[in-house]
């Protein structure tokens, strides 16, 4: 007889909750993959800004995998202490971590999220990747173009981490309930520059990568439409704090996978055919 489920994956088409259905898949775990949008059989209905379909969803649930929406989250939290569910792994960010956090729009949904699950009776796990490798896309779109790609601060540092070490991470606490409870903030192996970046996209694709030093103004105005403002002021702000600066590294991905984050090198190779026309 199949065994039912006892871990519920939310987020179920983004990239890491894949990596994860498929690392729960891989060792035998059953699992339920839940999205706002199903798109393939036995994906279950669960919009978590709509509490409605929370029930559904939970029933006999042990463990969840958590994207951090934050309109609904006292309402999880409500519907999941009944239902039986012990542990959230939450995918946060190192966001919260930056004073003022709270007022924030880059921290502020992950940060309340938190909150809500560290004032319940839930055993919370929270994940806070740094800045995922997969930012990267957004310049997909000016090289399929042609076009240079633009960068308000070329020489800004982050740390790109690859989807697949933090699906990696959540598995781990997911499999060993002895490291979960904490806070673990996931880094990269290397702090680069975006200019650093696009050299190493380059080398992936084949070809060099231009790009365009712009100023702040003309790379808001060209957001504009698809970055609300206040989160475009808020990118501005972050990249302009780390122009010329290292970010700090972390070795949370090897001690809760066992080898070393993955290069954004790596994830490049990973993903080039995204950056070819």
């Amino acid at each position: 007889m199949a065994q039912n489920p006892e871990i519920l994956v939310t987020g179920g088409r983004g990239a890491v909750a894949r990596g994860l259905s498929g690392l729960l898949a891989a060792h035998g775990i059953p699992h339920r993959l839940a999205s706002r949008e199903p798109d393939k059989p036995g994906t279950v209905h669960c919009d978590l800004s709509d509490p409605a379909t929370f029930p559904g969803a939970l029933a006999g649930i042990r463990s969840v995998f958590l994207y951090a929406e934050a309109s609904a989250a006292d309402a999880f939290v409500k519907e999941a202490v009944p239902a039986g569910v012990e542990h959230v792994v939450l995918l946060s960010s190192s966001s919260v971590l930056a004073p003022g956090a709270a007022e924030s729009p880059l921290a502020a949904s992950h940060l309340a999220v938190e909150q809500a699950l560290l004032a319940s009776p839930l055993r919370a796990t929270l994940l806070r990747p740094g800045s995922f490798a997969s930012n990267a896309l957004s310049w997909a779109w000016s090289l399929k173009s042609g076009r240079p790609v633009h960068l308000p601060y070329p020489g800004s540092s982050c740390d790109p981490v690859h989807e697949a070490d933090i699906a990696e991470a959540a598995f781990a606490v997911l499999a060993d309930p002895s490291l979960g409870g904490r806070a673990y903030t996931l880094t990269g192996p290397q702090s680069l520059t975006f200019t650093a970046q696009l050299a190493l996209l380059g080398e992936a694709v084949g070809r060099p990568i231009p790009f365009e030093a712009v100023s702040r103004e003309q790379w808001k105005a060209e957001a504009e439409g698809y970055i609300p403002g206040p989160y475009a002021d808020a990118l501005l702000d972050f990249w302009a704090s780390t122009d010329g600066l290292p970010v700090k590294l972390t070795d949370a991905v090897e001690r809760l996978t066992g080898h070393a984050p993955r290069t954004f090198a790596a994830w490049a190779a990973d993903h080039a055919d995204a950056f070819r026309a």
